[in-house]
C-alpha cells in the first residue's frame, strides 16, 4: 500500500475509532478481548481499505466491516466472547441532579440487549447511535425495509423481555 493511502487510512481510524470501541464493548467483557476484537478489527479494516469506494461514508463502511468482523469472531469462537456484564458497571455521573433510577433504567435495559442475537444487538445499537434506516441498511446489508422490520421485531422482543 502507498504512503498516501496509508496516511489516509490512519487518518480516518483515529477519527472513527470510537466506532470500534463502542462495537469491542458491545461483544466483549473484559480489556484483553476488548483489545483483540479491537486488533482484528482494525487488521480487517486495514486489509479491506483498498477496496474501499468512497461509496458510502467512511464511518458507515466502518460499521459494515466492524460489525462483520465482530459477529464472524462471535459466532466462530469456540471460547464465546462474553458480551458485556452490565450488572457490574458503576455508572459515575458527576452531578448534583443524580438520579438512581435512570441508572437502573440503564441497566435493565443493557441487561434486554445482551439477551437478543448478535444481529439484532447491532441492529438496536446502530439505532441507539441514532443512525438513519438508511444508515443502519447500508451497514447491516440489508434493504432499509428489511431494517424497519428488524427493528420492529428486536423492538418487540425488548419489550417482551423488559415487561414479561
Amino acid at each position: 500500500m502507498n504512503k498516501e493511502l496509508e496516511h489516509s487510512f490512519v487518518k480516518q481510524l483515529e477519527e472513527n475509532q470510537n466506532i470500534v470501541h463502542k462495537i469491542c464493548r458491545l461483544y466483549t467483557n473484559d480489556q484483553d478481548s476488548h483489545n483483540d476484537l479491537f486488533q482484528e478489527i482494525t487488521i480487517q479494516l486495514w486489509r479491506a481499505f483498498p477496496k474501499f469506494r468512497g461509496e458510502s461514508k467512511f464511518s458507515t463502511w466502518m460499521y459494515r466491516v466492524a460489525l462483520n468482523t465482530a459477529i464472524t469472531l462471535y459466532r466462530k469462537s469456540k471460547r464465546q466472547i462474553n458480551t458485556q456484564d452490565f450488572e457490574s458497571i458503576s455508572f459515575k455521573i458527576k452531578t448534583e441532579d443524580y438520579d438512581d433510577i435512570i441508572e437502573q433504567q440503564l441497566k435493565l435495559m443493557y441487561s434486554a440487549i445482551k439477551k437478543l442475537n448478535d444481529i439484532d444487538k447491532a441492529l438496536v445499537f446502530l439505532y441507539l447511535e441514532d443512525k438513519s434506516y438508511r444508515e443502519i441498511s447500508e451497514t447491516l446489508g440489508i434493504t432499509e425495509v428489511n431494517a424497519r422490520v428488524k427493528m420492529n421485531r428486536a423492538k418487540e422482543k425488548l419489550r417482551k423481555i423488559l415487561n414479561p
